[in-house]
C-alpha cells in the first residue's frame, strides 16, 4: 500500500537534493519514500507521530471487517483444538520501548 499526503504544492521539495519528496502519480499529491516523523526526529516506522492525530475520515485497518469478504463461520471444536495448541507468553516491555511510548505499566 501506498500513502500519498496532499500538498498545496507538491513541487516545494523539488529543491532539495536530499529529499526524497516525489510527485504522486494522483494529481495533487506526493509521496515519501522513508520514514516521517511529526514530533520526532527519530522515526522508527514508516509513521510516528508524538502527540494527538485528528483524523476527519475513515482510518482503514487490515482487521476493518470493510476491508474483507467471504466472512463465514467456523467449527468451533476445530478451532478450540488449534487454540490449546498455541504458545502463550508472558513479557516486560524493553524500558527504552516503554520510555519512547510512555507505557508506564510494562
Amino acid at each position: 500500500h501506498n500513502f500519498f499526503f496532499q500538498a498545496s504544492n507538491p513541487g516545494q521539495f523539488e529543491n532539495d537534493s536530499d529529499a526524497l519528496w516525489q510527485r504522486g502519480h494522483v494529481p495533487e499529491t506526493i509521496v515519501y519514500h522513508g520514514r516521517v516523523g511529526i514530533n520526532t526526529d527519530a522515526p522508527d516506522e514508516a509513521l510516528v507521530v508524538c502527540g494527538n492525530a485528528k483524523v476527519m475520515g475513515r482510518v482503514m485497518h487490515p482487521s476493518d471487517s470493510r476491508a474483507k469478504q467471504n466472512i463465514r463461520e467456523v467449527d468451533t471444536n476445530e478451532q478450540l483444538r488449534r487454540i490449546t495448541q498455541m504458545r502463550l507468553v508472558e513479557y516486560d516491555y524493553k524500558p527504552e520501548f516503554a520510555s519512547v511510548m510512555g507505557i508506564k505499566n510494562t
